[in-house]
């Protein structure tokens, strides 16, 4: 049996969609027969232009071959971006113009990423599994500018169809998906595996409780600086009313890093902290060190429905969270998550509110812990994504 593997994201790049693609190679490894092949084509690590690090161009370990496509120099611009993607495409193709594959895996985001599974796979004849991560059609409209939605969004709403009509079986990232695909597509499948707590975060719980800091107590946000996190748009004026009582430490890097390094100079503030992205070992020590762990969204619609990594390592280390996010992630945060403070995004006053209610001490979130272990939840995945091979006769 031979899978091709699209990810525009792998290890070791740093982004949600690597982890989590990452993990599911390890979990087809362990249940696919033997004498199987697993072709993953991704990108070398281009997450953070600020992120510099090394992986080889092919690799192979035991049954899996990766093969990483460099990539043109960006800074996250739409146009950057779309100009590393025809990248990426452009060599894939040429990569399995002549090898013969029993299924191909596709991952989305990028939108475009889903697109080139479903062509490889209609030219090879064979099943197509998506694994969706995000909505593009339904996001561009808050990200972009009218006239680019009016000139965009048709074209890409097309290509969406083509590409989750065109797949045996359409995986869900998040239950707040549900409504705008089964609306869109009748009679379509689809199942939820949600994103989940690696097994690093897992191997480092805390099984007691202890206090913050009592003199100056951390707050730490890792994650994307984008338009989609709007950080530029509430951590200046919550660092300027928590000052002298709040630090911020924020890790990343992204599009809209210098509008939040203005913003941040126009508040005058000196508690806020920009560091560069970490790996993620330096990345769970900073977490254990942190005394609140930050999370946030724009005011967007499209953002309603999404249902962020970032929650699941979060709530492996026992912080307390305080989260800007609305709609599903709320929802979810209210029902699986102890000791989280939720807020509308961008409402600096609730935010300043629901602070308050936050008990300032780690919490062993056991329970949650074994729920939502990407482990199970890559495991079973792998069980769904095989069910979609047929058997040649």
């Amino acid at each position: 049996m031979r899978i091709l593997f699209l990810s525009f994201y792998y290890a070791p790049d740093l982004s949600a969609g690597s982890f989590r693609n990452t993990a599911l190679v390890a979990a087809l490894t362990d249940q696919l027969p033997s004498g199987s092949q697993i072709d993953v084509i991704t990108t070398r690590p281009s997450r953070y232009a600020s992120f510099n690090i090394d992986a080889p161009q092919n690799e192979e370990l035991d049954i899996v071959t990766v093969q990483r496509i460099a990539l043109p120099g960006h800074k996250s611009g739409m146009f950057d971006q779309s100009r590393a993607f025809i990248a990426f495409a452009r060599e894939a193709v040429r990569l399995t113009k002549s090898r013969e594959y029993d299924l191909v895996y596709a991952s989305s985001s990028r939108l475009m990423t889903a697109v080139l599974g479903a062509y490889i796979a209609r030219k090879k004849r064979v099943p197509l599994y998506l694994d969706i991560r995000d909505i593009f059609v339904d996001t561009i409209k808050d990200v972009l500018s009218s006239k680019a939605v009016w000139a965009l969004k048709p074209l890409f709403s097309v290509l969406e169809k083509w590409a989750v009509r065109r797949a045996q079986k359409v995986n869900l990232v998040s239950g707040g998906f549900r409504q705008y695909f089964e609306s869109r597509y009748p009679g379509k499948h689809f199942s939820f595996f949600t994103n989940g707590i690696d097994q690093e975060f897992i191997a480092v719980l805390s099984d007691v409780a202890g206090n913050a800091k009592a003199d100056l107590p951390e707050v730490v946000y890792a994650g994307n600086f984008g338009e989609g996190q709007g950080l530029h748009s509430i951590i200046p004026f919550l660092a300027k009313h928590f000052d002298g009582r709040l630090k911020f430490k924020l890790l990343g890097d992204g599009g809209r890093k210098s509008q939040l390094e203005a913003a941040l100079r126009a508040q005058q503030v000196t508690n806020v902290e920009l560091l560069a992205p970490v790996n993620r070992s330096a990345l769970i020590e900073i977490y254990r060190q942190a005394d609140v762990l930050f999370l946030h969204l724009n005011d967007y619609d499209a953002f309603l429905k999404v249902l962020p990594s970032k929650i699941f390592e979060y709530a492996a280390v026992g912080k307390p969270i305080w989260a800007g996010v609305s709609g599903f992630a709320a929802e979810f945060l209210h029902e699986h998550v102890t000791n989280a403070a939720v807020f509308p995004p961008c409402d600096v006053q609730r935010a300043i509110e629901t602070f308050e209610t936050l008990e300032l001490q780690t919490q062993p979130r056991a329970e949650f812990s074994q729920i939502f272990s990407r482990e199970s939840i890559m495991q079973n995945m792998v069980t769904d994504i095989l069910r979609t091979i047929v058997p040649k006769a």
